[in-house]
């Protein structure tokens, strides 16, 4: 029994070659100029398709770099603004500090004058840890140098048991936050 490829329910070769590839419909071998056309059209899609691929590939590593970015600028700037925030309540309640502070140099005269004073320490050292808590510190400045990043000079006095530009005694504290100035201290200054 010999097989006869007219008849066979298979697809023949020549079938599958696209109609537009200048393929005889008879099964001949196409002219040798179509077949390398189409390989030089087929590396040229190849080669486009790699160029393609490239661009894509590039495009997508510099939308992720750009969303990085913009992710990180967000994160920034929503810290600075709580920051910010932050810093101008502490700014607030640094006068009421002060107003503490004045209020615990009276000597309580008597035993109900002495409850209150009580009551203002107890919530003027709570009001001390909740500011140290979030990172406010005294700045220190009696007994050293003058520093105009630091200090507010309110008062130059002549001293002779103290330098040149030693501070020598403070009118009102400063306060850091960090290594942010919050308030200068008020201070008084020796001159020789």
């Amino acid at each position: 029994m010999t097989h006869d490829p007219t008849t066979s329910s298979e697809p023949r070769p020549e079938a599958l070659v696209p109609s537009d590839a200048g393929a005889p419909a008879d099964g001949a071998a196409p002219p040798a100029d179509v077949t390398r056309d189409s390989e030089t059209a087929g590396g040229a899609t190849a080669a486009e398709l790699e160029r393609q691929r490239d661009e894509l590939h590039d495009r997508l590593l510099r939308t992720a770099a750009e969303f990085d970015n913009y992710r990180k600028r967000v994160d920034r700037e929503r810290r600075e603004l709580t920051e910010a925030a932050s810093v101008d309540l502490i700014r607030d309640l640094l006068p009421l500090v002060d107003d503490l502070e004045r209020a615990l140099q009276v000597e309580a005269t008597s035993e109900e004058a002495e409850a209150y004073r009580r009551g203002f320490e107890i919530i003027y050292r709570q009001l001390l840890d909740a500011l140290r808590k979030r990172g406010v510190t005294p700045i220190e400045a009696v007994g050293r140098p003058f520093d105009p990043l630091y200090h507010e000079a309110v008062v130059h006095e002549a001293s002779a048991s103290h330098r040149d530009g030693e501070v020598i005694g403070e009118l009102r504290r400063g306060y850091m936050i960090g290594e942010r100035l919050l308030r200068p201290s008020m201070v008084r200054v020796a001159k020789a």
